[in-house]
Formats: structure tokens, C-alpha cells, sequence
């Protein structure tokens, strides 16, 4: 049977023409708006008939966490964003898609003269495990709802889709779900219409994992994967296997991304590795989709996860990270890079160089203080950052009055404990687990414009970053104080190493 190539693919970019601005992981990103871009666990491909790359994800805004529908933005670079609404709607008594449904986990192909949406159809009470279909002539939408259908006569949880760029077959990928008589990943065919599924090319049997997505090299296949954490990031501390309820049963042990790699889809495939340095959990992301970019120069990968953020899901961020892909050692890592710059033309990219202001020669207040810590840079942390009163202030910061990304390095040691139960963390803020903390930041003592810095909670002695886009004066007098924010509640800020200050975008 022939495959036609899909028109939605992650290959063809040399046509674009726009200039490459900056991607910066874990970032607030917003669109051309102004608001924020609310596309999560969802899809991004190259639709040559728009010349553009089309980003589909799950609408969830503040009050509002399962089936707002999928939203879709289009971008010439992977900066820019530009909504165009909701692909797919919620409608109101719709057995699949009416408002109280899950629609997780969107993945958008095409093929024969339409689009095609798949997801993860669902109850609030995951007891369905479906998937859904809806098509649409055009790739921004609006899309009809065609079926939601059991896979094959099986369970179907965390869902995603892959399209091999050598014969342009489509495939589904999903978990089985959390029932002890599931917890499986398969990979099932498509028909050439990527309306059914024919049959499962290969079963990933009992690794107890979710969120599936696939890369593909010239001579390999690497299936990226999440351990089972809900909405927590992955952590090897967190006791977190579900009983047949879906809930925790205090069982096992979790871990970060890891990856599989084989010859064919059909495998064999190879025993699972960790993509990213121990103990950060991905970079506090779950595995989600993956983007290929051929461009005239070089191919580069991307990772594209998410990171969630279980007390505000309209929060939760997105880290999209470079894959360094070894195929004669076959290995995949990704790497971190606070700021880049890609040009999806020629496929090259770099990480943006910065300015660094280390914690050492920072200005400690109130019961903020400097303390030993042999895995902090020269040996220093700045620590009991609370409240209003206790901030430390990193003053002669070189600015250019345009906004620039600046990056916070911190240690926030709150752990993956679950309140009062084994597992928790002695650190624990107020004695129960915390997703996060949270910081003020202000710039030049202007207390009007204070901004709010989320350090997610990371182990002992693991340094991360996280982003804001500040506005510093031109020339070499700014302060930047960081405080623990104070809202009728004090907040403690997380412990912090040091600062890059990154120059304004193109």
C-alpha cells in the first residue's frame, strides 16, 4: 500500500523566510496578543501550504482545567505566535466534547485533502480511555468532530502521534492507562487515511509510562517517554504508582524522561535511559512532542515538553530544548540552554551568550544571608529569602533600556513529599509539599512593576533556572532585588546562586 507524504509534516522548513528570534524554555510566552498562549501537550508541525508552522495544544485558562477544546497558533520562526482561536470547540451536551469532557494531548496530520485532530477523549473520572478524531479542510480550523473510538478494542490514555518522513505513514502512540492490568505503550499503524487504526506495530509491555512521542534520525528511531507523576514534574523520590482507582498507592519509585531507541518501529527495542541530568526530572518537564527541523544547512531536533503546573494549570510553561542525537552511539540527551536563537531556514542555532552576577557579590537584607554550599558557584548561596524584608539586592547590572531575558539560578529544596506522608521533605514550607516557590522581583526600587519569579522545586544540591523579561535603564547602575513575595501570605523565595542578564532579542 502507498502513503501519500503528509502536507502537515516537521520537515520542510527552508521555505520560510522569516528571521529566527529567541526561544526561551519555561518562560511566560505570550502571543501577538499580549496574552498568554495556552496550547499545552499538544503538537507542532510545518504546513507548506501556509508556509508556516501551526502549534495545537489544550486551551485551559484561570477557573477552567479540562475541556476548553484545542487552541492553535501559527508562527514563521517558533517565536512569533500569532491565535487564531479554538480549532476545536467545546459544545454544551456533546457526549464527547461538551465542557466537563477531557480533550488531551491534540496532534494534528494530514491526509487526504483534510486535516486530521486526534486526541485523548475522555470523562472527568478517566473511565472512557478514547480516542477522538476531528477534521477540518483547513489546517487552523474549525474542526468537526468525527468519532471518539476505543484503539483497537483497547484503552487509550495519554495520547501521540508520529509520522515517519521516509514513506509518510502516520502512527498513534498511547498509554493503556494506570489499571494494573494495563500500564503499556503501544505503537499502533494508521490507515493511508489516518481515519482508523489497522494494527499495533509494537507494545511497550508493563514500563508504566505515558506522554509517548517518537524522533527520528536516518538510521534510527528514539520513543521519548514520562514516568507517571499527574501533573507533578518526574522525581526519583516520589513514591507515585497508581492503584487500579487511579490513585496513589505509595508504590515504586519515579524517575525523569527516558528514551528508547530501535532500527524499525516494529523493534527490537532498547532498554530506557535518562535524556537529561539526574535529579532535574527533565528540567521539571514531561516528554510531549517532538519537532524536526531539515533545514538547507543542518537537521536539529527539538524536544518539546511541558511543564506543569498542578496549582495554576494556565501557568504551566513550555520547554522546548535541542536533542543532541548520537546514532553511532546511540544516544539521545537534551541540553539546556537558557536563551537560544534558531533559524528554522537553515536549521542552525546557538545559544544566546549572557552576562553573569554570581551570588557571592550580591547585598544580603533582613534575615536573608550567604551560605556555604560546595555545589553553588565559588562556593556560595544566598538563602532565607522571605517575605518583604529578607531580600538580596545584585546590583551594576549593565542594561540597554530594552527588555531583556534575565535568568534566575536557584535551588528550591521542597522535594516531592505528599504532606504527611513517607516520602515528604523536612523542608517542607507550612509541613506540606510545595510545586513551588515564589519570589518578587524589582528592578531599581520601582515597587509599582514588582514581578513574580516561579522557582520550581528541585532536589538538594541541583541548581535550575527559570526566566523574566525585565526592562533594565541603559548603562551599568541597575539593581535587581529579589525578596520573597508578601500578598497577606509570606512566601519564601528559593535559594539563589546567580543571574544572567541576556542582551535584547533581534
Amino acid at each position: 500500500m502507498r502513503f501519500t507524504f503528509a502536507r502537515l509534516i516537521v520537515l520542510c522548513c527552508w521555505a520560510v523566510l522569516a528571521t529566527a528570534k529567541y526561544i526561551v524554555p519555561g518562560a511566560r510566552w505570550h502571543d501577538t496578543d499580549g496574552n498568554l498562549i495556552s496550547a499545552h501537550a499538544g503538537s507542532v508541525s510545518f504546513d507548506d501550504a501556509t508556509g508556516k508552522f501551526w502549534w495545537f495544544g489544550e486551551y485551559k485558562v484561570e477557573g477552567q482545567t479540562e475541556g476548553g477544546g484545542v487552541s492553535v497558533y501559527s508562527s514563521e520562526d517558533l517565536a512569533t505566535w500569532a491565535y487564531h482561536g479554538l480549532a476545536l470547540e467545546p459544545i454544551e451536551g456533546h457526549p464527547y466534547i461538551s465542557p466537563d469532557m477531557i480533550i488531551q494531548r491534540p496532534k494534528v496530520v494530514y491526509s487526504g485533502g483534510q486535516y486530521h485532530m486526534w486526541w485523548h477523549a475522555d470523562n472527568s473520572s478517566y473511565g472512557l480511555l478514547l480516542q477522538g478524531l476531528a477534521t477540518s479542510p483547513r489546517v487552523g480550523g474549525t474542526y468537526t468532530f468525527a468519532n471518539a473510538t476505543s484503539p483497537l478494542g483497547n484503552w487509550s490514555q495519554d495520547f501521540g502521534l508520529f509520522t515517519d518522513y521516509k514513506d509518510g505513514r502516520s502512527y498513534a502512540l498511547y498509554s493503556n492507562g494506570d489499571r494494573r492490568e494495563a500500564r503499556d505503550v503501544y505503537i499502533a499503524a494508521y490507515d493511508e487515511g489516518v481515519s482508523a487504526l489497522e494494527g499495533v506495530v509494537h507494545r511497550f509491555d508493563k514500563y508504566d509510562l505515558e506522554a509517548p512521542c517518537i524522533v527520528q534520525t536516518e538510521s534510527s528511531y528514539y520513543a521519548l517517554m514520562s514516568h507517571k507523576t499527574g501533573y507533578r514534574p518526574n522525581s526519583p523520590f516520589t513514591e507515585c504508582v497508581f492503584d487500579c482507582t487511579g490513585k496513589f498507592n505509595n508504590m515504586g519509585v519515579c524517575v525523569d524522561v527516558v528514551a528508547f531507541r530501535a532500527d524499525s518501529l516494529a523493534g527490537p527495542w532498547s532498554q530506557p535511559w535518562i535524556v537529561a541530568p539526574l535529579n532535574t526530572r527533565g528540567f521539571n518537564s514531561q516528554s510531549g512532542y517532538t519537532l524536526t527541523i531539515r533545514g538547507t544547512k543542518k537537521t536539529t531536533y527539538l524536544y518539546l515538553g511541558d511543564q506543569w503546573d498542578s496549582n495554576s494549570l494556565w501557568e504551566s510553561r513550555y520547554i522546548w530544548l535541542p536533542m543532541r542525537i548520537d546514532d553511532e552511539n546511540k544516544d539521545l540527551q537534551i541540553e539546556w540552554h537558557d536563551v537560544y536563537d534558531l533559524d528554522v531556514k537553515t536549521g542552525d542555532w546557538k545559544p544566546v551568550k549572557g552576562e553573569t552576577y554570581f551570588g557571592k557579590n550580591a547585598t544580603t537584607n533582613g534575615n536573608a544571608f550567604k551560605q556555604e554550599a560546595n555545589f553553588a558557584s565559588d562556593g556560595i548561596i544566598l538563602t532565607g529569602i522571605y517575605g518583604n524584608d529578607s531580600t538580596v539586592a545584585f546590583s551594576g547590572i549593565k542594561g540597554t533600556g530594552k527588555p531583556q531575558w534575565v535568568s534566575f539560578y536557584y535551588q528550591n529544596t521542597d522535594d516531592m513529599g505528599f504532606g504527611d506522608q513517607p516520602g515528604g521533605s523536612p523542608d517542607r514550607i507550612k509541613g506540606a509539599w510545595q510545586l513551588r516557590r515564589i519570589s518578587s522581583v524589582v528592578v531599581n526600587g520601582d515597587e509599582a512593576n514588582v514581578q513574580t519569579l516561579f522557582q520550581r522545586d528541585t532536589h538538594k544540591g541541583i541548581i535550575l533556572s527559570t526566566p523574566l523579561l525585565l526592562t533594565l535603564e541603559e548603562g551599568s547602575s541597575n539593581t535587581i532585588t529579589v525578596g520573597g513575595l508578601s500578598n497577606g501570605v509570606d512566601y519564601k523565595g528559593a535559594d539563589l546562586d546567580r543571574i544572567i542578564v541576556y542582551p535584547p532579542e533581534l
